[in-house]
């Protein structure tokens, strides 16, 4: 030991030299051989509780490089070195680089460990609570990058306020050249977490429907009854005005029918009730009210509300054929029959009116009447 002590290189002893190499080997090789077995002890472990952070612990413990820890280790192993300030300075920085891309790679993986895991429950629970996680991955890993960036540049005595003052003014410009895309985004996240609607769910969107397929970062796509598929931009979405028919839980219908006129009162007078009983007999059903509403040009208009006590269009479209059957049998039993259009026109004149008779053209009566249906 002696010997090496006195053998001198760059300055410094052989024996200076042989424990930075030795301490740099021992990290490295430390890491490298603990790194498995940690990674599968815990991992036993942590599969037997029900909590999410330590999976992510041990995720992240499995990103651990060990040449970045061995890089890391040289802050310690030329401590006691000499060395010029350039070569000293140059290990340093790559020490300091080492550090910041293993703490990124330990904090990277921990968050998108459990944001994985949360996606994972969300596509089984709240399908489009999962695209939102994907932007907030995004957003929380670009965020963390860009940290670390900053703080190694400050170390390694790079000036960051110009730095950050250029970015600001580059960013203004990115931020006009990408501001629909930005937009997008923002109105994604604004959708999953404000929630006007979710995957599954059949909504209506300025006179297109459809149910919802998917809600991407910048887009959400409706499939259409029709079968096409639909593609809106998120931005497009936030701004206008959705009917979701998810969370109906009653439907409330409307309808009327007319009369001919020459209907009797006293028939028209029992048909608001008949059709109260058609429309009570029928499951899934609450009547509103039914009245003869008003005299209109056709004939006599009857209104009916009713409220079904499900969603279901299906089973509305069902209930009303068989209203709408029931009430044609109950008019024909009392007579009366449904109005068509029609309009009459009367015609009077001072003067003769030639009018075209089937048996060839002739004069009419001064003083009478000519009407026309």
């Amino acid at each position: 030991m002696t010997d090496l002590q006195h053998i001198v290189i760059a300055s410094n002893s052989l024996r200076a030299w042989l424990g930075a190499l030795v301490w740099l080997l021992l990290v490295g090789g430390l890491a490298a051989v603990l790194k498995p077995w940690l990674v599968k002890r815990l991992g036993a472990m942590a599969a037997r509780t029900p909590s999410r952070w330590d999976d992510a612990l041990v995720h992240a413990l499995d990103g651990t490089r060990a040449w970045l820890l061995a890089l890391v280790a040289l802050l310690p192993a030329m401590e006691p070195l000499q060395m010029a300030g350039d070569v000293r300075r140059w290990l340093e920085g790559a020490a300091s680089v080492a550090l910041a891309l293993q703490l990124g790679l330990w904090t990277g993986r921990f968050i998108d460990k459990l944001i994985t895991q949360s996606r994972e429950t969300a596509m089984r629970n709240d399908p489009e609570t999962a695209t939102g996680l994907a932007a907030m991955s995004f957003i929380a890993r670009f965020v963390l990058w860009s940290l670390l960036l900053l703080l190694l540049l400050d170390n390694l005595g790079f000036n960051v306020s110009t730095l950050l003052a250029g970015l600001g003014v580059g960013g203004i410009a990115v931020g006009l050249a990408l501001q629909n895309i930005l937009g997008d985004l923002f109105s994604s996240l604004s959708i999953v977490l404000d929630k006007p609607f979710q995957i599954g769910h059949f909504v209506v969107i300025d006179g297109f429907s459809g149910t919802v397929e998917n809600i991407g970062l910048k887009t959400t796509r409706i499939r259409s009854l029709s079968g096409e598929l639909l593609v809106f931009s998120n931005t497009d979405l936030t701004k206008a005005r959705l009917r979701n028919y998810r969370h109906m839980q009653e439907r409330r219908i409307v309808f009327d029918f007319t009369l001919r006129y020459g209907t009797p009162a006293d028939v028209a007078e029992q048909v608001p009730g008949r059709v109260r009983e058609i429309v009570q007999s029928k499951a899934q059903t609450r009547l509103d009210r039914s009245h003869f509403k008003e005299f209109t040009e056709s004939g006599l208009n009857f209104e009916v509300v009713y409220w079904m006590t499900t969603a279901d269009y299906t089973v509305y479209m069902d209930t009303q054929q068989a209203i709408n059957l029931e009430l044609m049998r109950c008019l024909d039993q009392l007579g009366a029959e449904f109005a068509c259009p029609a309009r009459s026109v009367e015609l009077r004149t001072s003067q003769p009116v030639q009018v075209a008779w089937l048996g060839g053209p002739q004069a009419a009566p001064a003083g009478n009447e000519a009407r026309a249906s």
